[in-house]
This record gives structure tokens, C-alpha cells and sequence, in this order.
């Protein structure tokens, strides 16, 4: 291998790319990168239906010839040692070193990675920011169909979903907007008035949505009792001419009589709501002024004012993701980081880019309809987790946090979902099902080994003596319940069967075409009826 000076980023060997050939000078400008504000509120009836999954055009980004010198730009001596890997796992030809320095170039890379991160509230550019989210060093390494796939991948969809690549998801952690994942190792520090103050304005916020979801159901309910009024009331106005004085309308007939009482219990219904609505639209705007007091203090405050980026969330978020990163390759699977040829072989189905993954969640919902329903107030709201898309040749799909402990009844939860696996629809399953089962679990609390999903499903697991993680058994048993089950081919044991048909429900559409498939589904259906009669469902 012929000797390069350090100061250039450039490869050593015949089969080197041209583009990368050039010697260049290692201090080169960042470039630019908008740094525009983040929204994060989810909707409320459904995930977006996706018009476009790709651009019609190829991006030029991944064509320049200086994208490689970008991307290592200003990074110091953890730049300088992954691009010197690099080189070597590139040009090597012996299994032995290639195995070797890809050890070397995992370590070198993560290294740089963390160095990224902390920039990434500044303006940085494209280069950069495509190294964090797809794990793109250099665009070369892969084949040129790949390289035209992930350039016409959306940048900015404006879809206004909590799911983000990890550019854009450190950006939240690193302005405050989002706190650092939690940690069992992360110590609380002492004397951070700023990091307690984004503490409290995420509960805020927390109840300030849950009181703005409040107020839109109790308006249903309201729209739904007026047009019931308005059918009621319309009855009173038909008449028939009386029979000795054609002149005057007879008398109200029995059913118009009848609706007397309905109407006074339709009003009084009205009044209580119109309670209740009206100390909604005052908690809600108390918690609004709550909100901006707290932003006020925050604002205002020496570290508010002073600090463009949390140093200490964006290490604590670091540690947590490549924990994450971890746990969706599992023991066996490949942890290699970068984008290259050698480990990309998915198709575009399976890849896991923003638009691909709001198409599966809404595939997923629209079976398991309560899969991100969470109950406030004895009202179904519609939480749906956080999603960080992690670039990744992992298989399954985790949930970091199901929901934040001082907030149970707002806060999202967090899930990791893996951007290269074999199979998509799996990777998102598995995170799914992970966060159904925490979730269950957590609510349930000391008693999830007795109550509700939690409990009935650990029950049966020890009535069939199994052994392992039981929260493993249940993921398998949710790929199988998604996949086979709502297509009604029976895979799963009839009391699992059951269990997931009452606490993990299909929507009341898939059920009604269920029933008539088999008799099993017809009995789990009558069964539903029977318990909708009694008080305790």
C-alpha cells in the first residue's frame, strides 16, 4: 500500500476511485445546512396517506466528487483515523484483514459519529448530515442503482409525523425541544435549573395537548348529541289534521310524546358537557400560560441564552442510541456501520426512509386499531411513540421507553426501528409488539404478571412451562398475530388466541370479515358481544 499523507483524504491503490484519488487539502469549508425549527405534534385520526414514497429526480449530492472530503471535514483526529481504516478495509484482499479492519472501522467510524453530533445544532453540511442519517461516508462504495435510490429518498417530507432520522432527531435532543432518552446508568444533574425547566415544560406541554385532545372529544360527543336533538325535535313539527277540524293539526301521537323525555335527557346531557367543555377551555388556557412562563424562564435563563446546544443531553442521547443501534442487530447480526455495497442488499420496500415506515405503522393500525391509544381521563387518546430511524443492518425493532414516568398520560414513547433489515414489515413488528408489551406492562405496574395483556399472557406462558424471556414468546406470537391471524390463518394457540383477540383487538371491520371466515373467529366474536352486555369488559 503506497504511503498517503494524512493531511488528505484520499484512497491508496489501483482500484481507487478517481473521485476520491485527488489529493485535497484536509481543512475545508462545513457547508450549509437550514437549521429550521421542529414540530412534533401527532395527528390525531390516522397516519397521512403517502402521495409521493420518492423524488422523480436523482439528487446530485451523492455525485460530488468532494462529498468525501466534506463529510471528514473539520473533524479532527478521529476524521483522520477513519478515513486511514477506511483506506486499509477498502484496498485489503486477504478475508483475514478485511475482517480485521472492519472491527477497526465500526470503532473509527463511531468514534467520528459522536464527534458529528455535537455539531449538528450548528449549520452543517450535506455530507455530514448524510453520513448521521443513512450512514452514507462514501456514496461510491455502493452500486450505482443504490447510490440513485438513496438520492431520491425525500429530504423534508413536512409530514408533521414524530418520526425522524438521527440527524434530525439529535437536533431536538441538542436545542431542549425533546430530553435525552432516559438511561439506568444517567445520574440527575445537580444545580441544572435549565435541564429542570425542559422538564417541566415537556409535562406542560404534555397536558397541554392531552386537554386539547380532551376538548375535541367532548365536542364530538356534543356535535353528536345536538344532531340527536335536532332529530328529536324535528318529529314534534310533523302533524296530522285533526280528524272532525281539518283546520288544526291532531294531537302528538305516542312516539312524538316519547321523544318529550328523550329531548330533557338530551339537554341535560348538553348542559353537563357545556360544563365540562367550558373547565376544559380553562385548564387548557391556564396550561397554555403555564407553557409560556416556563419557555419565558427558559429564554431568559444564563444557559438558555448562552447555549445554542446541550452537550450533556446530546452525549446522554449518543450513548442511549448506540444502545438502541445494539439491540436491533442483536448478538448475531452485522454491526458494520457504513453504507457500502459489500452489506446493502435490500430492496426499496424493505428500506426503512421516513415515508416507507409511516405506510407500514398505518398497515399496522389499521389492524391493530388501539396499538397507540393510551386512556386519559377514562377518554381514548392517540399517542403515537416517537420513531428514530437508525442506520443500521439490524433485523428487529426496539422500544426504548414505552412512556415518560412523570407523564403516563400524555408523553410519547420511544421506539428504534432499523433502516437496512432483511424484512421491513418484521423490523417494525417487533417494535411495535415491544411497545404494546412495556406499555401494558408499565400500566399494570407490581400487578403485570396478573392483570390485563401482561398478566394473562405470563400466566398461560407458565401454565405451558416455557422457558426464556417471556416478552420474546409474545413478540413472535404478535409478528404471527399480525401477519396470519388477519389474513384468519390460525397459527397461534387458541388461549393466546384469545388473549390478543380481547387486549389487542382488531378494528371492528377486520373482525366483522373474520367471523365469517372460520368458526373459531365467530365464537371470539360472540364472546365480545357477551361480555359488551356485562360490566366488566
Amino acid at each position: 500500500m503506497n504511503e498517503q499523507p494524512v493531511s488528505g483524504f484520499v484512497f491508496a491503490g489501483e482500484n481507487s476511485d478517481a473521485a476520491i484519488e485527488n489529493n485535497v487539502d484536509f481543512q475545508l469549508d462545513t457547508g450549509s445546512e437550514k437549521n429550521s425549527s421542529e414540530t412534533f405534534s401527532g395527528a390525531v385520526s390516522g397516519f397521512p396517506e403517502i402521495a409521493k414514497l420518492l423524488e422523480e429526480a436523482d439528487s446530485a449530492v451523492f455525485d460530488d466528487t468532494a462529498y468525501y472530503k466534506h463529510a471528514l471535514a473539520d473533524g479532527g483526529d478521529s476524521a483522520k483515523r477513519l478515513h486511514a481504516v477506511f483506506q486499509k478495509y477498502s484496498t485489503a484482499k486477504e478475508p483475514s484483514d478485511k475482517t480485521l479492519y472492519r472491527q477497526q472501522m465500526t470503532n473509527a467510524f463511531w468514534d467520528y459519529f459522536s464527534n458529528v453530533v455535537k455539531q449538528i445544532c450548528s449549520k452543517i453540511n450535506d455530507p455530514k448530515k448524510f453520513l448521521l442519517r443513512f450512514g452514507m461516508l462514501y456514496p461510491n462504495a455502493l452500486a450505482p442503482e443504490h447510490k440513485s435510490f438513496f438520492s431520491r429518498i425525500i429530504n423534508d417530507s413536512g409530514l408533521d409525523q414524530p418520526i425522524y432520522y438521527i440527524d434530525e432527531w439529535f437536533k431536538l435532543v441538542g436545542s431542549g425541544k425533546v430530553k435525552a432518552s432516559t438511561t439506568d446508568e444517567a445520574k440527575p444533574v445537580r444545580g441544572n435549573e435549565n435541564s429542570h425547566l425542559r422538564a417541566l415544560l415537556e409535562k406542560a406541554i404534555g397536558k397541554l395537548e392531552g386537554t386539547r385532545g380532551l376538548i375535541a372529544v367532548k365536542n364530538t360527543d356534543r356535535e353528536s348529541l345536538e344532531r340527536e336533538l335536532k332529530d328529536k325535535t324535528s318529529i314534534l313539527f310533523e302533524h296530522t289534521p285533526c280528524p272532525d277540524f281539518r283546520e288544526i293539526n291532531d294531537c302528538y301521537s305516542e312516539s312524538q310524546k316519547a321523544a318529550f323525555n328523550q329531548i330533557q335527557e338530551i339537554l341535560k346531557d348538553l348542559h353537563r358537557l357545556d360544563r365540562e367543555i367550558s373547565k376544559l377551555i380553562t385548564e387548557y388556557s391556564q396550561s397554555k400560560e403555564d407553557v409560556k412562563s416556563i419557555e419565558d424562564k427558559i429564554s431568559s435563563s444564563p444557559e438558555g441564552t448562552s447555549l445554542s446546544v446541550d452537550l450533556q443531553a446530546i452525549d446522554t442521547e449518543y450513548n442511549s442510541m448506540r444502545q438502541m443501534a445494539k439491540m436491533t442487530i442483536g448478538r448475531q447480526g452485522n454491526p458494520f456501520p457504513v453504507l457500502t455495497k459489500d452489506y446493502y442488499h435490500s430492496m426499496p420496500d424493505n428500506v426503512g426512509f421516513r415515508e416507507n415506515i409511516i405506510r407500514k405503522l398505518a398497515w399496522v393500525e389499521e389492524a391493530d386499531c388501539e396499538a397507540f391509544i393510551r386512556v386519559y381521563k377514562n377518554n381514548p387518546n392517540r399517542i403515537v411513540p416517537y420513531v428514530l430511524l437508525l442506520p443500521t443492518y439490524g433485523d428487529f425493532g426496539v422500544c426504548w421507553e414505552p412512556f415518560d414516568k412523570l407523564n403516563k398520560a400524555t408523553s410519547r414513547g420511544r421506539i428504534a426501528i432499523p433502516m437496512y433489515p432483511k424484512n421491513l414489515t418484521i423490523a417494525v413488528l417487533t417494535a411495535v409488539a415491544d411497545f404494546r408489551w412495556q406499555v401494558a406492562k408499565e400500566i399494570a405496574s407490581m400487578y403485570w404478571m396478573e392483570e390485563g395483556l401482561t398478566g394473562n399472557y405470563f400466566q398461560w406462558f407458565q401454565s405451558q412451562k416455557l422457558k426464556g424471556d417471556v416478552k420474546l414468546y409474545f413478540i413472535q406470537d404478535y409478528i404471527a398475530w399480525m401477519t396470519k391471524e388477519r389474513e384468519g390463518v390460525q397459527k397461534l394457540e387458541k388461549n393466546v388466541r384469545g388473549i390478543f383477540w380481547r387486549y389487542l383487538p382488531f378494528s371492528q371491520p377486520l373482525k366483522d370479515k373474520l367471523k365469517d371466515r372460520n368458526l373459531v373467529y365467530n365464537e371470539l366474536y360472540q364472546r365480545d358481544k357477551n361480555r359488551a352486555k356485562s360490566d366488566g369488559y
